[in-house]
C-alpha cells in the first residue's frame, strides 16, 4: 500500500539513535505467571507463551464442560489471574457491571469470596450511553507483590451516580484502609471539577511506580461536559497524587486497553474534542512521565494535520490504544484511528502536530479496538479487529507487519474475515514460534476463534457462546482461556503440553 511520510529523514534518525540497539523480542506471559492486567499487563502485548500449542494442536481445545460459573451480573472487564507469591490457590478475578468483585479458584470455579461495592448506578443516573446497570467497566489491575486489586465503580450514591476507586486485598476482597477514594472529591480540593454522570471509566487501570492510574471518557452518545482525563493514585498513602484533562470538551479516552507504559512513561490516546478551533488535546496520542506533567513539547505527543476534519466527523483516534513496538535499533509507537490510518511514531519523540513517521491508511471500516502483538524475524505483527481493503468478508481480522529496516514502514501482513467485535490475543509455543490469533465473535457468531498468524488461514472455531460483549477479550492463564460469555465465565481447557 502506499504510505504518506512526513520529515522522516531526521526522526527517524533520532529513533535510531534512542532505540535499544539489538532489541530482543517483546516477552510474553508465562501461563503460571499472576495476569495483573489488561492483555497481560502495562504493555498491553495480549501475547501469552503456551508450549505445544500450535495451528495443528489447536483443534483439541476444548470447552470445560464442568466449569461454568454464574456471575452476578455480566461484564465488560477482562477477567484477571493472581498466583500469589509463594504457592497457595490460583484465582481468576471477575469484576461485573453490577458492583460485584468475584475472587473463583482457577481450576474448579468454585467461589472463594464475593465483594459487593455497592449499588450500581442505572441508567437514568448518568447522561447517556448503552449499559444498564451503570457499575465496573474498565478492566482492573492487581499489584501482585502486595496482594491488591485496584478499580473504579460507579456507586449510587442517595441517587446520585459517583466514581470511586476502590483498592481490596485478594486474600479475602476486603477493603484496604483509606480507600474507597470518590474521585469528584479528590479532584475538588485540588480546585478541579468532575460531573461524575458524564464520565465514563472504560479503559484498563495501570499500575506504575505505586501509582495507580484509571482513565476516563464519556458515554455512548457523546453526551454532557465530559472531557478525557487519567488520575493517578497513590497506593502506599492512600490519596490522589496527579491529574491530567484535556483542555477542550470531550477527548475521551476510549480505548478497551486504557493506560500503556513502556516502564518509563504514561501512554495514552485521546478522541475527538468538541467547540475547538485551535488544538486542545484531542485526537491525540500523549506519552507523560508518571507525574502527568504537560509540557507542550513535540516530543510528548502527536495528533494528526487533519486532526479538526476528525473531530468534525467523530473519527477518534483514541479508539485504540497505541502499541508499542520494540525492533532492533527502534522504538516505536502505533496509533490506528477510526479514518482508518495507522501512524508510525518514533517513540522518543512523537513529533507534534503532524509529524508522524509514516502515515498509511490501512482499514475500510473504523478501527475501535485493542490490539496484539508478535515478532516474525525483525518485524513485529500487529493484529486488531478491523476490515482492510479488499479483504473477504464486511468485518474482520486485520494484521499489520510493522519493519525498521531499511526504512520504518506499516503493511498488511494478511487479514481474515470475522463475525464479530471481539479483542484478540496472540499465543506461541515459545518467545516467537507458532503464533495463533485467538478472537471472540462477540456481537457476531459468538465462537472462539483461531487464526494462523503467519497467514491469516482459520485454524479452530468452537461451539457459539451466550451473549458475549462488544470488545471482549480473553485471559489465558493456567493453560487455560476464560471467557466472560453473557452472565456466566466459562473455561477452555488447552491440548496438553508435549
Amino acid at each position: 500500500m502506499t504510505a504518506r511520510r512526513f520529515g522522516r529523514a531526521w526522526l527517524w534518525f533520532a529513533a535510531a539513535m534512542l532505540a535499544t540497539v539489538g532489541a530482543s523480542p517483546l516477552p510474553a506471559a508465562a501461563q503460571d505467571a499472576t495476569v495483573p492486567g489488561y492483555h497481560g499487563g502495562n504493555d498491553r502485548a495480549g501475547h501469552s507463551v503456551v508450549p505445544g500449542l500450535t495451528a495443528q494442536t489447536a483443534s483439541r481445545t476444548r470447552r470445560d464442560d464442568h466449569f461454568e460459573v454464574v456471575l452476578p451480573s455480566g461484564s465488560h472487564a477482562q477477567p484477571l489471574f493472581w498466583h500469589p507469591p509463594g504457592g497457595g490457590r490460583d484465582l481468576v478475578i471477575v469484576a461485573t457491571d453490577d458492583d460485584h468483585v468475584v475472587a473463583l479458584d482457577a481450576q474448579s470455579g468454585q467461589t472463594i469470596w464475593q465483594r459487593r461495592l455497592g449499588r450500581p448506578a442505572s441508567r437514568a443516573e448518568v447522561s447517556c450511553g448503552n449499559l444498564n446497570p451503570v457499575g465496573v467497566t474498565g478492566t482492573p489491575v492487581i499489584d501482585a507483590a502486595a496482594g491488591d486489586l485496584y478499580l473504579d465503580a460507579m456507586v449510587d450514591h442517595a441517587g446520585a451516580a459517583r466514581h470511586m476507586v476502590f483498592g481490596l486485598s485478594l486474600k479475602d476482597g476486603a477493603v484496604l484502609p483509606g480507600w474507597p477514594i470518590a474521585v469528584a472529591d479528590a479532584l475538588r480540593r485540588r480546585g478541579e471539577r468532575f460531573i461524575d454522570r458524564v464520565q465514563e471509566q472504560r479503559g484498563a487501570l495501570a499500575l506504575a511506580d505505586g501509582r495507580v492510574y484509571v482513565p476516563f471518557s464519556g458515554y455512548f452518545g457523546d453526551c454532557g461536559p465530559y472531557h478525557g482525563r487519567v488520575l493517578a493514585f497513590d497506593t502506599a498513602r492512600p490519596s490522589l497524587a496527579a491529574s491530567w484533562a484535556t483542555r477542550g470538551a470531550k477527548g475521551g479516552i476510549w480505548a478497551p486497553a486504557g493506560i500503556v507504559s513502556d516502564g518509563q512513561s504514561i501512554i495514552f490516546v485521546t478522541g475527538n474534542t468538541a467547540g475547538v478551533s485551535q488544538w486542545q488535546d484531542g485526537e491525540a496520542v500523549f506519552r507523560l512521565d508518571p507525574g502527568l506533567r504537560r509540557t507542550g513539547d513535540a516530543a510528548s505527543f502527536f495528533t494528526p494535520s487533519n486532526w479538526k476534519d476528525l473531530d468534525d466527523d467523530d473519527l477518534d483516534l483514541g479508539g485504540t490504544n497505541a502499541t508499542l513496538i520494540d525492533l532492533p535499533g527502534a522504538q516505536f509507537l502505533l496509533a490506528l484511528g477510526k479514518d482508518g490510518d495507522a501512524y508510525l511514531l518514533n517513540r522518543a519523540h512523537l513529533g507534534g502536530i503532524g509529524r508522524a513517521l509514516v502515515t498509511a491508511p490501512v482499514a475500510d471500516t473504523p478501527i475501535r479496538s485493542a490490539t496484539a502483538r508478535f515478532r516474525v524475524g525483525r518485524d513485529e505483527i500487529v493484529v486488531v479487529q478491523a476490515h482492510g481493503p479488499s479483504c473477504p468478508g464486511e468485518r474482520g481480522l486485520l494484521a499489520l507487519r510493522v519493519s525498521a529496516s531499511p526504512e520504518p514502514a506499516v503493511a498488511r501482513a494478511w487479514c481474515a474475515p470475522l463475525d464479530g467485535q471481539g479483542t484478540p490475543i496472540v499465543t506461541t509455543s515459545d518467545t516467537t514460534a507458532d503464533p495463533l490469533v485467538w478472537v471472540l465473535g462477540a456481537v457476531g457468531d459468538d465462537r472462539l476463534h483461531a487464526f494462523d498468524g503467519n497467514d491469516g488461514k482459520p485454524v479452530f472455531a468452537s461451539d457459539a457462546l451466550p451473549r458475549i460483549t462488544q470488545f471482549a477479550s480473553i485471559l489465558v492463564a493456567a493453560r487455560r482461556f476464560y471467557v466472560v460469555a453473557g452472565t456466566r465465565l466459562v473455561a477452555f481447557d488447552l491440548p496438553p503440553s508435549p
